[in-house]
This record gives structure tokens, sequence and C-alpha cells, in this order.
């Protein structure tokens, strides 16, 4: 499904991780690891094209991975940035918005069960500004899961997480498992690793 191929990452001349390779097959799940400031953000950004390895190369299908083509932005759901927010949308608005963008069948019911599994129906007339950290964590979680999708990259996403929240992070990764989906996620919480991932990729020394 997904394969990094000997990628390379320097700034300033200093190498910052060189010649990583991976592969996660449908159905699996790899865990990146490492201490704050190894790479592991860069790493998962340059997997999906956001920013430019020195060297190396990501296929997806078999072919070279371009974030511009439709069919790889129709496959692949990445929860590594900042949601963007659009001012005058509540929180149900933006998940009917990713919804229709990605041709969901009954988008608006999606939206409300997705709504229910995160806990945000008290929440879903509001704007993502008034959201609490751990709300807005969930919203971003929202957008991946009202979409088609069969990659999804996560930095991090135990982050802002209470038990409840990292207990319920771990079986949905493995629900995404189970349906098919090839999952790579950066993270310090070693439980979500030993639950979820079935690879480790660990950046830096």
């Amino acid at each position: 499904m997904l394969e990094v191929i000997d990628v390379c990452k320097s700034y300033g001349g200093e190498p910052l991780f060189e010649n990583v390779r991976l592969a996660v097959p449908a159905g699996s799940a790899v865990a990146v690891v490492g201490a704050n400031g190894c790479g592991k953000s860069t790493f998962l950004r340059g997997v999906l094209g956001i920013e430019a390895f020195d060297t190396g190369s990501v296929v997806l299908d078999g072919a070279e991975f371009d974030e511009r083509d439709p069919a790889v932005r129709a496959a692949v759901a990445a929860d590594v940035e900042e949601l963007p927010s659009f001012p005058d949308l509540s929180v149900r608005e933006h998940l009917e918005l990713m919804a229709h963008a990605h041709a969901v069948p009954e988008a608006a019911a999606v939206t409300e069960n997705v709504l229910r599994e995160l806990q945000l129906q008290s929440a879903a007339d509001r704007m993502p500004a008034t959201l609490s950290s751990g709300q807005r964590r969930r919203l971003a979680f929202g957008a991946w899961l009202v979409r088609p999708r069969r990659v999804l990259v996560l930095d991090e996403p135990e982050q802002r997480l209470d038990t409840d929240g990292r207990a319920w992070l771990a079986d949905a990764l493995l629900t995404e498992r189970r349906n098919g989906t090839a999952v790579l996620f950066a993270t310090h919480d070693r439980a979500l690793v030993d639950q979820v991932a079935d690879d480790v990729l660990r950046i830096g020394r």
C-alpha cells in the first residue's frame, strides 16, 4: 500500500534522518517513535508531500506518491497539522463539508454518527474557535472519520486526550486496521504503540 524508500532529510548541513525505509501494508499500523525534535513530524510531512525529502521516494500502490493527484487525495487521510477552519462554519458544518467534499453518501447522517462517536453533539453548533483544546482534537479526528480512506497518517494523535480519549483512540485505530486501512502514526505513548502497532520505526539516535 504505502512504501517509503531510503528517504533523507538535513537542516543546515546536519542530517535529521538518513536512508529511512518502511512499508505499511493494508490493514497494518506502523508507529514512528523518537525523542522530541528528532524529526518525526518532518518525516510524516515528507511522506505526505507537504515537505520535500532531500533524497529518496514515497510510493503508493506501486506509483510515486503525488499529493496533487486526485486519486491520492481520495485515498489518504491525515492529521499532521492544525485543522484549518472557517470562522463562519459550525463544528457540524465543518464535518459535513468534509464529507461532501469526498462525495460521502448521506453526508448529514454520517456526520451525526461521527459527532455522537466523538461526544461532540453538545458542541455541534459552536464555532471551532470556541472549543476547548480537547474538543478541537476530537474535531480533527472527525475530519478523517467522515471521509473514505485507505491510508491514515497521524502525528501524535494522543495529544490533549484524557485516559478515556486515549482508550477510544486505540480502539479506533484497531478498527481502521480491521477495515484494511494502512495506518502510519507518530507517538510518544508507549501503550498506544503496544496496543495498535505491528511495526515500529525509530527516528533519530
